[in-house]
């Protein structure tokens, strides 16, 4: 009998199931888009019952198509956006107000007054993290302090805090396990990533009850029993990792100095640390990698906060292409010192910068610019801000020189290539790029003992395609140099 492992990957603008062997093929995959809503400016926000009925529908459907038999699958992985915050009813699993998702600012200017108060260097050193709206728990406090009567259920013990991988779990064990791993707890601004336990000063910090609070376990764990899901009841979640994690998993990243970037709809680039939690220079961030066996691995990271998003934007917002794949023939055609360059912060600029109120803009406009300059400019966009985060990583004393790709946008070839060209750096494209899924359904395969150890997980990596740089040092460093002026003029 075939064996599978099932992976929930929950992302930003849809979720998806897939259904890998255990050699990591993928056998079946289903995917649902859902609503996004922006009630303000700067705002994100999900209807966490979208979010949940994706999940079911995807998952029934990969296993309807695939696997009849639902003890052919031998664990779930979960993989999530993280810093997306729920707040819902402990009893009933109710949100009381919708997702806020990790792309939302509206915490902008609180976070503003904590940095003029010299906080961020002290949350720094317990999290690893910068004071910004990115992060959890300023989004908790905006729940608390602003939907009617929930800071008061909250302090009685009535609600719960999760990450979506949190309320999924929930969700999916009948409200039996209230559960994290310690990957999404590191992006929540509330857990010490040295202690590995939340930190009670840091709740203090932000007016947050202890209750609110999932269990955190390693990444691969026995999170639980699933009893209402479908197809899927009697299985066991035994894997969880935020999404970008999971893909440093996935690509079998498990070597000090090791780097994948993933590009979603934000960018994501995360590099080794092993052991060490090494503290940045350059606003990157020292997050928690994985911990398997009760031991953490740490890494670097750099977050772009809009990357596919871009090209989601080409497409939806200004109607100049009608599908993605229309983009690499646009960019064939264009020469790479077209003189446009789009600076994409439609929700703020991320590392380096970390500037919330930065918006979008376009410039180098001229009449002989086009649709395919405006493409083109926004596919280098993406790349620009790689080096961007390449550049900081150097500071800090190491350079990524080789990197692992995935996410959606590295099946077109152009962008890889001129991603290798402005790094100065090789870029390897694995041939199975689902590595989000992938990470989470090697964490449960490890806790189930479908694999032995890291080292038989390394094996199972293949590349696709190389990309080395061909562009000469000056060129690159002309076109970078006007990607930086850009920025500065925001």
């Amino acid at each position: 009998m075939s064996q599978y492992i099932l992976s929930i990957d929950q992302g930003t603008t849809s979720s998806r199931a897939i259904l890998f062997d255990l050699q990591g093929n993928i056998h079946a995959t289903r995917q649902q888009e859902f609503p996004q809503h922006f009630p303000a400016s700067g705002w994100v926000e999900h209807n966490p019952e979208d979010i949940w009925s994706s999940v079911q529908q995807t998952c029934d459907a990969v296993m309807a198509e695939e696997c009849g038999d639902r003890g052919e699958v031998v664990a779930v992985g979960i993989t999530n956006q993280r810093e997306t915050t729920v707040v819902w009813d402990r009893e009933t699993g109710e949100p009381v107000y919708n997702a806020i998702v990790w792309q939302d600012r509206r915490t902008a200017s609180y976070c503003e007054s904590l940095k003029s108060e010299g906080l961020e260097s002290w949350v720094n050193s317990k999290t690893g993290l910068l004071i910004d709206p990115y992060f959890s728990a300023t989004k908790i406090r905006w729940i608390l302090e602003n939907v009617a009567g929930v800071r008061e259920r909250a302090e009685r013990g009535e609600l719960v805090f999760g990450t979506v991988d949190s309320f999924l779990l929930w969700r999916l064990t009948g409200g039996r396990e209230h559960r994290t791993d310690a990957t999404n707890a590191s992006r929540t601004l509330l857990f010490n990533i040295h202690s590995q336990k939340w930190d009670p000063e840091l709740l203090e910090l932000f007016g947050i009850p202890e209750s609110l609070l999932p269990e955190v376990m390693d990444s691969a764990d026995q999170f639980g029993q699933i009893t209402h899901g479908g197809a899927l009841n009697g299985t066991s979640v035994l894997g969880v990792a935020g999404d970008q994690q999971a893909a440093l998993f996935g690509q079998t990243c498990f070597g000090i100095g090791m780097a994948k970037s993933t590009y979603g709809t934000g960018c994501f680039l995360m590099l080794n640390t092993g052991d060490k939690a090494l503290q940045s220079e350059h606003r990157l961030l020292t997050t928690v990698a994985y911990r398997v066996n009760g031991k953490p691995t740490y890494a670097l990271e750099g977050s772009i906060f809009i990357a596919g998003a871009t090209i989601q934007w080409l497409r939806d917002g200004l109607q100049l292409i009608r599908d993605a794949c229309e983009t690499e023939p646009l960019a064939e055609g264009t020469p790479v010192d077209h003189g446009v360059y789009l600076v994409p912060a439609f929700t703020g600029l991320g590392a380096p910068y970390w500037d919330p109120n930065a918006r979008g803009a376009i410039f180098g406009l001229t009449r002989d610019t086009g649709i395919k300059e405006i493409v083109t400019a926004g596919l280098q966009s993406v790349c620009y801000q790689t080096k961007d985060l390449q550049k900081a990583m150097e500071k800090d004393g190491i350079r990524p020189v080789n990197l692992r790709v995935d996410g959606g946008m590295v099946a077109n070839n152009w962008v890889l290539q001129f991603l290798a060209d402005i790094l100065g750096a090789r870029v390897d494209r694995p041939s199975i790029v689902e590595t989000t899924a992938l990470g989470a359904a090697y964490l449960a395969g490890l806790e189930a003992g479908v694999y032995k150890s890291l080292e038989e997980l390394a094996e199972l990596w293949r590349c696709d395609r190389n990309f080395e740089p061909v562009m000469t040092k000056e060129d690159r460093d002309k076109l970078y140099d006007g990607w930086i002026q850009a920025v500065q003029k925001l």
